[in-house]
C-alpha cells in the first residue's frame, strides 16, 4: 500500500517529502496519479477541512482502477494571532488576495501599534489519515511564536517570514530546514502521525 499525500502546494509537498522521508518509497502525490483536485475548504475547523480533503482525494483515487490501494494523508493549517482574536486562522491562505507578501503586509498593518508582548501567535496543523476501509485518524501539531515587526528570511513559505520563534531568535523563514522540520506545526503533526502510518503501512 502507498501513501497519497493530498496536496498540490509545492511548499507543503517539499516539507512532507522531508518529514516523511522514512516512508519515501511509499509516498505518492496527486500529480503522480494525474489527480488535479481542488477541494473547497468549507469546514468550520481545521479538522473538518483536513478530513474533507482526505476523503475527496481517496474517492478520486479509487476511481482509477490501476491505482494500488492507498492511505490518504491531508492537512489543514493556519496562523492564529491572539491580538486578532485568532485571525487569520482558517482563512490564513485567503486572508487577502494576492501573494504571500500581500498577506504579510495585511497582517502587519492589522497589528500596527500592538506591542511585542501582545503579538503572540501560533501555527496549528491538523493531519487527517483515511484508510482504504474509510477508517479515519487525526493528529495535531502546534508551534508557538510571536509576529515580527517586519518580514525576515527567504526560506519556507506562507507566513514563515513574519513568524518569530523566540527560542531560536529567528523567524521560521530564517531557520535551517532541519530545525524547521523538527519544531514547526506541520513537523509536530507529522511526528504524531508517523506511528499510525508505520502501523498501517508496514505492519
Amino acid at each position: 500500500m502507498n501513501l497519497l499525500v493530498a496536496t498540490n502546494n509545492p511548499g507543503k509537498r517539499a516539507e512532507f517529502r522531508q518529514l516523511l522521508a522514512e516512508l519515501a518509497h511509499r509516498l505518492v502525490f496527486p500529480a503522480d496519479l494525474g489527480l488535479a483536485l481542488d477541494v473547497a475548504e468549507t469546514g468550520g475547523t481545521y479538522t473538518e477541512n483536513a478530513v474533507l480533503k482526505a476523503h475527496a482525494f481517496a474517492a478520486a483515487a479509487r476511481q482509477r482502477p490501476a491505482t494500488l490501494p492507498l492511505l490518504v494523508l491531508a492537512d489543514d493549517s493556519g496562523l492564529e494571532v491572539d491580538a486578532l482574536d485568532g485571525a487569520p486562522g482558517l482563512h490564513s491562505a485567503r486572508y487577502t488576495p494576492g501573494s504571500d507578501a500581500d498577506r504579510h503586509t495585511t497582517l502587519l498593518r492589522h497589528l500596527q501599534g500592538v506591542p511585542p508582548a501582545e503579538r503572540t501567535a501560533r501555527f496549528r496543523c491538523i493531519i487527517a489519515i483515511v484508510t482504504p476501509a474509510d477508517d479515519l485518524y487525526t493528529v495535531e501539531g502546534i508551534c508557538e511564536g510571536v509576529i515580527a515587526a517586519t518580514p525576515a528570511g527567504d526560506g519556507g513559505f506562507g507566513y514563515d517570514p513574519v513568524f518569530f520563534v523566540p527560542e531560536y531568535g529567528l523567524t521560521m523563514a530564517q531557520l535551517p530546514a532541519d530545525v524547521k522540520n523538527h519544531i514547526s506545526h506541520r513537523a509536530r503533526a507529522a511526528q504524531a502521525a508517523l506511528p499510525i502510518l508505520r502501523r498501517l503501512l508496514l505492519d
